[in-house]
């Protein structure tokens, strides 16, 4: 397991860069990617290699967190930990698409959910122990969910790259 800073993703276009969301000026860009580097890196390192004091970096590490701009999170890799089986699935809705995007969201295997303009009206990154966990989640939970029309699932066989460095380049 490492740490990660993880640049926040947002479907609310106040919340990034390009908003009007929070300023992030060129040093708090260069404190996340020290942070991106390594998630536990001391303030004062950060410090030294910003231009900054130890006491600078707290604040302005504290603000970007207290403003969701970043987390900074332990990633695991899955299988280490007991979860072999992940799959990407597109599902198609019928109707309003939050009520569904909301219940997917509250499921504990489903790490990401993302509403697109593609082929599927939804995305959801799904994270289970075993092929037979997998199939219970996508064939109990999700197709019964209402306004659930199809879904499509793209199981994943090897992960070839898995990052969080967006966010800064």
């Amino acid at each position: 397991m490492h740490s990660e800073v993880v640049a926040s993703r947002s479907a609310d276009p106040s919340s990034s860069r390009g908003g009007g969301g929070p300023s992030i000026d060129a040093v708090s860009l260069a404190i996340i990617e020290q942070l991106q580097e390594d998630g536990r890196r001391p303030y004062a390192a950060i410090g030294k290699a910003v231009g900054l004091s130890e006491a600078a970096v707290r604040q302005r590490v504290q603000k970007l967190l207290d403003q969701g701009v970043m987390q900074i999170v332990a990633v695991t890799d899955p299988l280490t930990v007991g979860f072999r089986r992940q799959a990407m699935v597109g599902i198609d809705v019928e109707g309003d698409v939050d009520p569904v995007a909301d219940a997917l969201a509250a499921m504990p295997e489903a790490e990401y959910v993302v509403m697109t303009a593609g082929s599927h009206d939804l995305l959801v990154e799904i994270v289970c122990e075993d092929d037979d966990h997998l199939l219970e989640v996508i064939n109990k939970r999700i197709r019964a969910l209402p306004g659930v029309r199809s879904t499509e699932s793209f199981v994943y066989l090897k992960l070839k790259k898995q990052t969080y460095m967006w966010g800064t380049r």
